[in-house]
């Protein structure tokens, strides 16, 4: 069987024929709307539903909509209000106090209490808990009671972001049920006190969420307006634009550019798109032992990045609302700079001499490990082999190209890291650089500029401590900062919903038309 690269016509021709032919044999099927149900289609499946057991942006948007954080950052004006907690106090450089809200209950009927956020912060932050998400709870020392609706949380060190972390990915627990039941039961049956409860979930293949009938009505989040949710795991993009073409899903997103574009003539659909928080960028291995040796030559790394076209891979493929990046973090986060960094150009020419200075001027053969975005990787892999490097492709869910990457068995990786929607440098650039499991580089220099970045009082000291480690990683090309990901959405003209940058989906706003 012959096979196309995406991108290229005759792949462009046979996605053309596809919507049309589903339009005309079938045209739209019953819309949601009938039976006040979302049918939303994903591309990776979480490892667990547990929000401390994932790092998939999935993962995120379950957990959101099932659990609720102590503090809610409004994505309109970027204000802290409470939420779980009614307010909160600033107790001393490491000390926070809440008081908590009263009368909320867990899906389960348990209620929310002191204990639950003891329970849930004390058991995250325990290193023999082996949280997956340890960039998002290693600041923790440890939650206090002070009364049965009143806690304190202790930082491990000053860390001025706490209550960002707070208000995003640090959700809170049932102390009784998650005592009994731990990760692994918190995965199958998963209890929050969110706007969405779980009702059926069958791991790798879907997860239906209903309406929390009983959710607390000082929630800023508000109510949940859709009666039902459901949420399939379908890898193959194109599988996914032919249900929405007919009428199976509801909504999509991740849409790659021409198939948006494509999507944007059908009249039952229409497409909304915009910059996000998540950044791409390539990780390049230079621990001994890898397996491409070469690219620990300083010289093969920067003929690497100056091989990447990447302005002409961001207007052709990736699409409006995406920006190049010079450094590895999301220019809105707090820290985030390029001021000093050196700038790559697109330069074939230049990175052909770089390889034969380096001893391979003829090039060499690796492998590339990549989750999501699979055009974009090809579009790399070509600009990559005109120069002599020839990356083969090794394309796989998350966690499979994770475990390649924390193991030594992957030399180069596309990624993709969307922060967990946090606006800080600390939940970006650290979780590579500071010699936790994903640091493929390990400079102690780099890890300890990170550490005081993420851990000064003074807003200036924090700013320089990043400035000074982003602009060593990018003259050591520890890394290639690739660009900044738009996200399109593809979804039934009968759904009211609005995109935001930090690439949340916000099911409980939405409505019918």
């Amino acid at each position: 069987m012959k096979t196309h690269k995406l991108g290229s016509p005759v792949f462009k021709l046979a996605i053309g024929a596809l919507f049309v032919s589903l339009l005309v044999a079938t045209g739209p099927a019953a819309a949601g709307k009938k039976d006040d149900t979302i049918r939303f289609a994903y591309d990776q499946a979480p490892e667990s539903v547990d929000p401390f057991f994932n790092n998939v942006r999935i993962g995120v948007i379950i957990g959101a909509q099932v659990w609720d954080t102590l503090v809610y950052r409004d994505p309109k004006t970027n204000e802290y209000v409470g939420n779980l907690a009614k307010s909160w106090k600033q107790i001393d450089d490491r000390t926070i106090e809440f008081d908590l809200r009263e009368g909320v209950k867990f899906h389960n009927g348990e209620d929310f209490d002191a204990d639950s956020v003891v329970y849930t912060l004390n058991f995250v932050a325990n290193p023999a808990s082996k949280v997956t998400t340890q960039q998002n709870v290693n600041w923790i020392e440890k939650a206090e009671k002070l009364g049965p609706y009143k806690v304190r949380v202790i930082t491990k060190q000053v860390f001025p972001a706490a209550i960002e972390y707070l208000a995003g990915p640090v959700v809170m627990h049932p102390a009784k049920y998650y005592a009994a039941v731990g990760p692994a039961g918190m995965n199958a049956k998963p209890v929050g006190t969110g706007p969405f409860k779980v009702t059926a979930y069958t791991p790798g293949k879907s997860i239906t969420l209903e309406r929390n009938a009983n959710y607390f009505k000082d929630s800023p989040k508000g109510a949940a307006k859709i009666g039902k949710i459901e949420i399939r795991f379908i890898p193959d993009r194109q599988t996914q634009m032919a249900e929405a073409l007919a009428g199976g899903a509801d909504l999509i997103m991740h849409v790659p550019k021409d198939q948006a574009e494509q999507a944007a003539k059908v009249p039952h659909l229409q497409v909304v798109s915009g910059e996000t928080m998540r950044i791409a960028f390539m990780q390049l291995n230079t621990l001994e032992g890898a397996p491409t040796p070469q690219i620990k030559d300083i010289r093969v790394r920067k003929a690497i990045i100056h091989a990447i076209d990447r302005e002409s891979i961001v207007k052709n493929i990736v699409g409006a609302g995406s920006r190049v990046l010079n450094t590895q973090c999301f220019p809105t986060q707090f820290g985030c700079t390029d001021e000093g960094a050196p700038r790559y150009a697109y330069d074939p020419a230049l990175s052909k001499r770089l390889l034969a200075e380096a001893g391979f001027p003829n090039g060499f053969d690796t492998e590339i490990v990549a989750y999501r975005e699979r055009n974009q990787t090809e579009a790399i892999i070509s600009n990559l082999q005109a120069v002599g490097i020839r990356a083969k492709l090794n394309f796989s869910q998350y966690a499979a190209m994770r475990d390649a990457v924390r193991s030594n068995r992957a030399s180069m990786s596309h990624q993709t890291w969307g922060s967990f929607s946090v606006n800080d440098v600390s939940a970006s650039t650290p979780v590579y650089f500071t010699l936790g499991p994903d640091d493929i580089n390990r400079d102690p220099k780099v890890r300890d500029l990170l550490f005081k970045g993420n851990n000064s009082v003074d807003p200036q000291a924090r700013k320089q401590a990043y400035q000074q480690a982003l602009k060593i990683i990018a003259e050591n090309v520890y890394s290639v900062p690739l660009w900044s990901l738009p996200v399109f959405y593809v979804a039934s003209k009968e759904l009211n919903f609005s995109a935001y940058p930090d690439e949340m989906v916000r099911f409980w706003e939405m409505t019918w038309k």
